[in-house]
């Protein structure tokens, strides 16, 4: 077998192959031998069939079977021989393919980047330091209580903490806008749904009241055409409802999974609730700073046929999201949609196993156990969550998977420029579900 290797562009390389005559005739001779065993023709004793006969009825579709056997082991071989590493399946052509000479085919694919870690030093993170306050929990609470609040209707103005229903029509330059429309739209004020102004405008009014609201949308408002302008809108209020609070009882503490008989004892669960997720929103705005700062200080070519295959997984997720129960089809949502996110994907996903590789890091079963600890004690049962993964090596290799990657952002932390910020529980959750 000889193998010729050419450099295309980026991480495309084109193999091209050439076996020996000798190798597929003799293989070819031998298939058909087989065959002219067990083969059934009309005229003919079985195993007494000519092989003149054999070769006309069978030679061709036993040339294809071979040929392309060889392709395939031949390929492995190349790549092996030459030290390349494939980064999805080759696109391979035949080139010369006439008996009696030797078979040349070509094998044309991408390779996986050499990726060598560098410039963590240079990376910066901003680390926010908070904790759960008194004040904060007693935020917290009263956000709870009003999740469960019972409403009743009022003839009385509209005050903070109400629920009013309005009809609207809303208007930018004299023009009526998509989405400027509702009848019977519920809103609870205070709860800052609306353009910032709106429901301020509405505090007062009462059942029948009709008025105009003026406002501006916000210069980062998702709509292009809608940013920065400002708007009125014609609204009627229909009902007003007064807010009720529920009491702090053991059957409101049930309510959100905590058996507590105790007000103490419901603050208490509170408030680990909240501890853990303003250790993990930290965590995650660590890690997000790091991952990027990765990819900044590392541009490294990524190969177009992991991205197909990454762009057709977030697809896939898309559609089992929103897909409405139809049957998924490749090429049913726009692929524009996923390339960045997919690319980016890729280029973490090269990045993290080469730093793994390169720092020679090994999955620490401390981080493993402690990231079981974690998820067992959002269930009610901990326990059994901690069986499962004892039992269930598939789900405890995701684990480690993620463990490892962890590893990597911890270690990248040590060495990079990290910057602490005071910060508080409100903060730091804010600014991690606005990163999500």
């Amino acid at each position: 077998m000889q193998v010729s290797v050419e450099t295309l562009a980026g991480l495309e390389r084109k193999l091209v192959i050439d076996i020996p005559a000798s190798d597929v005739e003799q293989e070819i001779a031998k298939r058909l031998q087989d065959v002219s065993r067990t083969a059934r023709i009309d005229g003919f004793r079985k195993g007494k069939i000519p092989m003149r006969v054999i070769k006309q009825r069978y030679g061709k579709g036993v040339r294809q079977e071979v040929l392309g056997e060889q392709m395939q082991q031949s390929f492995v071989k190349a790549v092996t021989q030459e030290k390349l590493n494939p980064a999805g399946m080759p696109n391979v052509v035949p080139v010369v393919d006439e008996a009696g000479k030797d078979f040349q085919f070509s094998a044309t694919f991408e390779i996986y980047p050499e990726v060598k870690i560098e410039g963590l030093e240079a990376i910066e993170v901003e680390q926010l330091s908070a904790a759960v306050t008194d004040t904060d929990m007693d935020t917290m609470v009263d956000v709870l209580r009003k999740q469960q609040a019972s409403f009743t209707e009022t003839a009385d103005a509209a005050k903070d903490g109400d629920r009013v229903k309005l009809d609207f029509d809303g208007y930018v330059d004299g023009a009526a806008f998509d989405g400027g429309k509702a009848e019977g739209h519920s809103l609870t004020l205070g709860s800052k749904t609306m353009i910032p102004g709106f429901e301020d405008q509405v505090i007062g009014m009462k059942a029948g009241d009709e008025g105009t609201i003026k406002v501006t949308f916000p210069a980062d408002y998702q709509s292009e055409e809608l940013k920065g302008k400002d708007a009125e809108f014609k609204i009627k209020v229909t009902t007003v409802e007064v807010s009720e609070l529920p009491e702090l009882n053991e059957e409101f503490f049930k309510k959100f999974g905590v058996e507590a008989d105790s007000e103490e004892t419901f603050r208490s669960e509170v408030r680990k609730n909240m501890e853990r997720e303003l250790k993990q929103a930290i965590q995650r705005q660590n890690k997000n700073q790091v991952l990027d700062g990765l990819v900044k200080t590392n541009e490294i070519d990524v190969p177009s046929a992991l991205v197909d295959q990454e762009i057709q997984r977030l697809e896939e997720q898309a559609f089992q999201q929103f897909g409405g129960g139809q049957e998924f089809k490749p090429g049913m949502l726009p692929r524009e949609l996923f390339v960045e996110q997919a690319e980016r994907r890729v280029k973490l996903g090269l990045l993290i196993n080469a730093s793994i590789e390169q720092f020679e890091i090994k999955a620490d079963d401390a981080k493993v156990e402690a990231l079981i600890e974690d998820m067992a004690s959002t269930y009610q049962d901990p326990e059994q969550v901690k069986e499962f993964y004892k039992g269930n090596k598939e789900q405890r290799a995701q684990l480690e998977a993620l463990a490892l990657e962890e590893q990597v952002v911890d270690l990248i932390l040590d060495k990079a420029k990290v910057n602490e910020k005071e910060s508080s529980y409100d903060e730091v959750i804010k600014t991690a579900n606005s990163a999500q």
